[in-house]
């Protein structure tokens, strides 16, 4: 799999202002409509990309795909899966988050190779570990695609983070029909399903949605100190 050779070891902590992060997510909202003539430059996307592959996720199974789509020819055909949104078809970047509808003892055996690889562990390090993950996959066997797409909105919320902090602008979907994206995207064979997406790109100036006040409930309310 191979999946953890981004990450060095013994990075320093962020700096971060914390208002440059209010900011940014303030300024975020879901775009209606995108500014077809702006592409995301290659460079900050493959920052998206690292930030997707970043994504923590439970026993850090990572039980996804994400299929980016930048094909006009595909974007086109995805409205009318859509219910009607222009939105991936007019963004830079579409982005499909797709969970895993099964684990067996092979993925998470080869998950724990990469584990002993990028480590230096010797592999029956992991045996403890081992049995309690496929404990788990065996309790859980028929709610593993729920607890993929639980795992996937985790992924989706880093998505729209990082993007907001790049300046991207991002407008997560969940109104789409998985079964017929899977059938356009060839995922009927595999073993992933699509639960969510994503469009990413940069709001279209006329888009009056950007300049609407955000309305949170207020922090007495959401938020409870113990």
């Amino acid at each position: 799999m191979n999946r953890s050779k981004i990450i060095p070891s013994n990075i320093p902590a962020p700096q971060l202002a914390t208002d440059e992060l209010i900011q940014a997510l303030r300024w975020r909202y879901a775009v209606k409509r995108f500014d077809v003539d702006r592409q995301i430059p290659p460079s900050q996307w493959n920052a998206i990309e690292d930030s997707l592959i970043l994504t923590p996720s439970s026993f850090g199974l990572q039980p996804w795909q994400f299929i980016v789509i930048t094909s006009q020819s595909i974007k086109d055909q995805l409205p009318a899966i859509s219910w009607g949104q222009q939105q991936p078809k007019e963004c830079s970047h579409f982005v499909v988050f797709a969970g895993l509808r099964s684990m067996n003892t092979d993925y998470v055996d080869r998950f724990l190779e990469d584990v002993a690889n990028e480590r230096s562990l010797p592999i029956e390090s992991l045996a403890g570990y081992r049995k309690v993950v496929l404990g788990f996959i065996e309790r859980q066997e028929s709610q593993i695609p729920d607890w993929a797409a639980h795992q996937l909105y985790i992924a989706l919320g880093q998505l729209m983070t990082s993007a907001a902090l790049l300046g991207i602008d991002t407008c997560p979907m969940e109104g789409i029909e998985p079964a017929k994206y899977d059938t356009l995207l060839g995922l009927d064979s595999t073993p992933y399903m699509t639960k969510v997406a994503c469009a990413l790109g940069y709001r279209h100036p006329e888009d009056t949605y950007a300049n609407n006040a955000k309305v949170r409930f207020d922090r007495n309310t959401i938020i409870k100190t113990m």
